[in-house]
């Protein structure tokens, strides 16, 4: 493991010059102290977990050192937000600090978010708030230690610095990894300012650094762009597996890699609604729970527009076709393991429908549904969750159907199946009250919470001595917290 001044720098995005980012230097914030840090995101940089506990790493990470090989770049893309085209956008609070290049032979992008001013602040004052640094360091992770493909976060560094919102608060920085920061909006940059070259030059970039076997097949962009497209259905299976709502799906924060970023007003559902709205800025719902996959795919239309210079209409129809159905494939087969099978029926969809429509019709929670279904052999756990029902007749109904399909499975023993099922539905979750605690006792100046709550959603799975309040249904008021973009 490395010490903060042993990491390799190798500045590829950088090297692509200054019509793809502007060099800024971070703008530090005050008094800066270690909120939390994940020694998991850390090995990923071959850094030393115990160097985050040193004054220097609170001070580069808060922009009041840098290293000399580091060359920070404020990236700039355009997107499609709430539908509508916006034609400049660009890392207005985050900034490209350098790509270290790890033992694996790994480059990982380095961002700094809350860096401060940039062109591209819009008359914004760069800088993030402690809750929303929090809330993006436990999603990142959380989602990472369920299996779901993220952006990491190593760390939150707070600070004295005052920053207006809604109200007085705290600026803070947080430091996200990811192998690239490119979205579909850098794409949209430069094919609607008409800048072919750049746009091209962009495209073979992305090619060598993140896709480079698509360089072996006769149409690389469209070999690329159908890896794109299997990326997102296999995210969007998971996110709509397990509850998880983005909240601002513009093109802009849509990652190239198909990695979940650009955390804002994120939510895991608590009681199951098709028609959850996490982001409280989002009046139409277009980004609800039940429009993240057309959304996607509405997305990726975006993006295919972009390469349209390379591909031809009707590959990327083609390709874009195949969305769907691969979504549909990869989603049922995580719901079929959530329920503890390992066969497919024709009828599998059928059933699941009818489980989630009583979810629905009741106000089930979620993730404690599954995980006890899990908790007991079948007929026992059924009998055990159908006071969670209104319309327990049906419920009993659906527990019959179900009890008839395990029994056709030839998968071993309850205890088994039981295992098995533990192993994909978790325990414990990150829900907004969660958060909101944590975030409440940080701004009180305690970080103990924080740091307790990143270790239990580190396993989610496994149940841990002592922290069964964390597996609770949420109180009332925790289920209607209010999530804006400033979140």
């Amino acid at each position: 493991m490395k010490a903060l001044d042993e990491l390799t720098f190798d500045n590829r995005f950088a090297r692509l010059g200054d019509v793809f980012s502007t060099s800024v230097l971070p703008e530090p914030i005050a008094e800066p102290r270690l909120v939390v840090s994940s020694d998991a995101a850390l090995a990923l940089l071959d850094l030393d977990p115990a160097q985050a506990e040193l004054p220097l790493f609170a001070e580069i990470f808060s922009g009041h050192k840098l290293w000399a090989d580091a060359d920070p770049r404020a990236m700039v893309y355009s997107g499609h937000q709430f539908g509508s085209y916006n034609p400049r956008l660009g890392d207005g609070r985050g900034l490209l600090l350098g790509e270290v290049y790890n033992g694996a032979g790994e480059h990982w992008d380095l961002h700094l978010k809350g860096a401060g001013q940039t062109p591209y602040s819009r008359m914004g004052d760069g800088r993030a708030v402690l809750r929303s640094s929090i809330r993006e360091f436990l999603a990142s992770e959380a989602l990472f230690a369920l299996g779901i493909p993220s952006s990491r976060a190593a760390c939150v560094i707070g600070s004295s610095t005052p920053v207006w919102r809604e109200k007085q608060e705290r600026a803070a920085m947080v430091l996200r990894l990811a192998q690239s920061h490119v979205r579909f909006g850098s794409f949209e940059y430069f094919y609607y300012t008409k800048q072919p070259e750049q746009l091209k030059a962009l495209g073979e970039h992305v090619l060598a650094m993140h896709f480079p076997e698509c360089l072996e097949q006769d149409e690389p962009y469209l070999a690329m762009f159908r890896e794109i497209v299997e990326r997102n259905a296999e995210l969007l299976a998971q996110w709509q597996a397990y509850g998880f709502c983005h909240g601002v799906m513009n093109t802009d924060n849509m990652s190239i890699l198909g990695i979940t970023f650009d955390f804002g007003p994120f939510a895991f559902l608590d009681d199951f609604d098709q028609n959850f709205i996490c982001n409280h800025s989002d009046h139409e719902g277009r980004y609800s729970f039940s429009n993240q996959v057309p959304i996607a795919q509405w997305n990726l239309s975006a993006l295919a527009q972009a390469l349209t210079p390379f591909i031809s209409v009707e590959a990327l129809r083609e390709t874009i076709g195949l969305f769907l159905p691969l979504y549909q494939a990869h989603y049922l087969d995580l719901m079929r393991r959530r329920l503890g099978l390992i066969s497919a029926e024709e009828d599998d969809e059928q059933l699941l429908g009818r489980l989630l429509k009583l979810m629905q019709n009741s106000g089930v929670d979620y993730t404690l549904f599954f995980r006890r279904l899990g908790d007991n052999p079948a007929a026992d756990a059924l009998r055990a969750l159908r006071d969670d029902f209104v319309d327990i007749k049906g419920f009993d109904a659906w527990g019959e159907d179900y009890l008839a399909r395990i029994s056709r499975e030839d998968s071993g023993s309850d205890e088994q199946r039981q295992t098995r099922m533990h192993a994909v539905n978790p325990l414990y979750i990150l829900r907004n009250y969660l958060a909101q605690k944590a975030i409440d006792a940080a701004e009180d100046g305690n970080y103990e919470e924080v740091r307790r709550l990143h270790k239990v959603l580190c396993n989610p799975f496994t149940e841990q001595p002592g922290m069964a309040s964390y597996a609770e249904r949420p109180p009332e008021w925790g289920k209607h917290l209010e999530i804006s973009c400033s979140s």
